[in-house]
């Protein structure tokens, strides 16, 4: 499996800690989670352990030895009354043929052979603090290696976070993730048509939200990249609301912030929409200022621009808006300017623009860079970085709010990979447009 992306990248992963000074990796997968009694969450994987193996068992481990340049799986055994209970094993020799490894061995021994993979290491290459277990596994697996430095062995001497090597692969996203990607938000994207076709008043947040995990599942997604927000008239105001019981009301709109995760990759689309299918002029003031805002952020999004551009260049039209709509008050907040500087408009729009996405749906990655004099300017995009581009306005009741503003929360969100010359939208096969919006649920 020399053409297989996850062998690529083990081997850029030894190229890197090579130039570090050498040494031994060690990245254990997720481990089961308990639900209650003896029922488990469903099973994900641990998303950097799965960049570099394509393994999604758990009970695994991947190490790799900078030395030999040698990649090796731990998993589990062969068990075929286990497999009857819990499904297919790989076993290590089914594993290592089919992920291209080096050599592949029982997770029933890794205490045993770790300590040899350790032995006159440089350097311990892990991702220092993740999890208490794995770190006093680790410490047992060193110390098992210092019980033997009469004989002549030392254990690494240094420590260094392989999430620091690991964070800057995955920022830029080769073509196998970004196929998987566009196929996510394919199906993510289908769900919400299917959401907004079948949304009427009456209807419950959860029965919308029934919609969207059937799409999913129906097009082969394994799960949805996070626990879905439908939200219904004020529940739209609350950011990190989830779908409950709350009825769809004439005149209400609704907001979804749903997607999928496909094979290990999340997509992030948020839509708003009227419940009975027609925006009222105030909701439609509202959201032709948001989609506004999202256009500016796209624009100014392409290679070469700050991570922050986006976010700058939406805040403004969004600013704007605010002071045309009254919402915020110029003898008070002042010119555009002051609103922008004052963070004035934070009280209706109050999170940024973007954020990474990949196989989490807030993926890995610094957002700042190093500069000159201890500086940590926003980092400059490049090609094939995604990121997600998702203004919105959230409007409370107030005194000094227009009553008919009140409870509408609006939030427009799609997924963007960054080119050289600006940026291609995966997410786009949902509408946005206000009026295209209102001829698809009249269809």
């Amino acid at each position: 499996m020399s053409d297989s992306p996850y062998r690529a990248r083990r081997e850029r992963v030894i190229e890197q800690m090579r130039k570090a000074g050498g040494g031994v990796a060690i990245l254990p997968t997720a481990p089961e989670v308990p639900r209650n009694r003896d029922s488990d969450y469903p099973y994900r994987h641990d998303s950097y352990f799965y960049y570099l193996s394509g393994f999604t068992e758990p009970e695994a481990v991947v190490v790799l030895d900078s030395r030999t340049g040698h990649s090796i799986l731990f998993c589990r055994a062969k068990n075929e009354e286990r497999e009857i209970w819990d499904g297919y094993r790989f076993g290590p020799d089914a594993a290592r043929e089919t992920f291209g490894f080096d050599a592949a061995y029982p997770i029933d021994e890794i205490d045993t052979r770790l300590p040899q993979l350790l032995a006159d290491a440089p350097a311990l290459f892990y991702a220092l603090g993740a999890s208490a277990q794995q770190d006093r596994q680790v410490r047992h697996w060193l110390n098992a290696v210092r019980a033997q430095s009469r004989t002549g062995v030392s254990a690494p001497s240094a420590a260094r976070d392989i999430r620091g090597i690991l964070d800057e692969m995955r920022l830029i996203k080769d073509s196998t993730e970004l196929d998987i990607m566009a196929r996510a938000g394919k199906i993510s994207a289908d769900a919400h048509v299917r959401a907004m076709k079948a949304s009427r008043v009456g209807l419950r947040e959860y029965h919308l939200e029934a919609e969207l995990l059937y799409e999913f599942r129906r097009n082969g997604s394994q799960f949805p990249a996070y626990g879905s927000i439908v939200a219904t008239g004020a529940n739209a105001t609350v950011l990190h609301y989830r779908a409950g019981d709350a009825e769809l009301r004439d005149g209400d709109l609704v907001l979804i912030d749903a997607a999928c995760e496909l094979d290990g990759y999340a997509s992030d689309i948020t839509r708003t929409f009227p419940a009975n299918g027609k925006f009222t002029s105030a909701q439609r003031e509202l959201y032709d200022i948001v989609l506004a805002s999202q256009q500016a952020a796209i624009d100014a999004t392409r290679a070469g621009a700050r991570f922050d551009a986006p976010h700058e260049a939406a805040v403004r039209v969004l600013a704007q808006g605010m002071l045309d709509t009254g919402l915020l008050k110029r003898d008070t907040a002042g010119s555009l300017d002051d609103v922008i500087a004052n963070k004035a408009y934070s009280r209706f729009y109050m999170h940024r623009t973007g954020h990474w996405i990949g196989m989490d749906v807030h993926d890995c990655g610094e957002y700042r860079e190093d500069g000159p004099n201890g500086e940590r300017p926003w980092r400059t995009l490049a090609a094939n970085m995604v990121t997600t581009i998702e203004p919105g306005i959230y409007v409370r009741p107030g005194q000094d709010v227009d009553e008919r503003y009140w409870n509408i929360g609006i939030r427009i969100e799609d997924d963007a990979v960054v080119t050289a010359d600006g940026c291609t939208l995966l997410t786009r096969d949902v509408p946005v447009d206000a009026d295209e919006i209102e001829a698809l649920m009249r269809g």
